[in-house]
């Protein structure tokens, strides 16, 4: 596994195709947190959602690397385990998306005037790894396993990334933005906040496991 992560950190690395969603996610979080202040909560929505729309893009591009010919080459490299191909560009986008969250959370604090509780940024952490694991679910089922057609799978994507953030009260993603909106203290929403963060961890299993039964059918 740590092989294959490695593989697909050295090929996103030499395709570049990080570029976009790192240029949109830096975008992103300098227009919705700079010169920010008053309670936390707010500003690290925004950096949630910025870090949920590049999540999407990346693991695309990461699903893309290779063209079907190479995959079927990494595949029996692997064993012949395509499921293993599968977690291990998963776990990239997990551990880039691990990285933009330090920047996430610590951008706000540079940029802005906030008064910092270790509430505060436990409750960045929860909503930060709950949009990276919805985007990265997102950008599972809308790859090239499940859509032959890059059209339909751009489409898709918008379309699920849209509603997961204006979906009113939908969670877990309209719903925590929704809380850290209303409720200034950092400390009453760590409960709530973690329970998105379970309900994102079950879609990016159920997500996984469709775009993994697909792509077993195609091949």
């Amino acid at each position: 596994m740590i092989a294959l992560i490695r593989y697909t950190f050295a090929t996103v690395l030499h395709t570049q195709r990080y570029v976009a969603p790192l240029l949109l996610f830096m975008g992103l979080l300098g227009v919705l947190t700079v010169n920010g202040s008053g309670p936390l909560p707010p500003a690290y929505a925004s950096s949630a959602g910025a870090l949920f729309v590049c999540s999407t893009w990346l693991t695309v591009a990461l699903m893309s690397l290779d063209e079907p010919a190479q995959r079927a080459i990494v595949v029996v490299a692997s064993g012949g385990r395509s499921l293993k191909v599968l977690l291990a560009a998963i776990g990239t986008a997990l551990l880039s998306c691990l990285v933009l969250m330090v920047f996430g959370l610590l951008f706000p604090l540079w940029t802005g005037r906030y008064d910092v509780t270790v509430g505060d940024l436990l409750l960045g952490v929860e909503a930060q790894l709950t949009c990276a694991f919805v985007g990265i679910a997102i950008g599972v089922l809308c790859s090239r396993l499940v859509f032959g057609r890059q059209g339909y799978a751009v489409v898709s994507a918008v379309a699920l990334v849209t509603g997961a953030l204006f979906a009113k009260g939908v969670p877990p993603v309209n719903r925590l933005f929704t809380l850290m909106a209303t409720t200034p203290q950092a400390a009453k929403l760590l409960a709530p906040a973690g329970g998105m963060l379970a309900i994102a961890a079950v879609i990016l299993a159920a997500f996984t496991a469709v775009a993994q039964f697909v792509a077993t059918r195609r091949e």
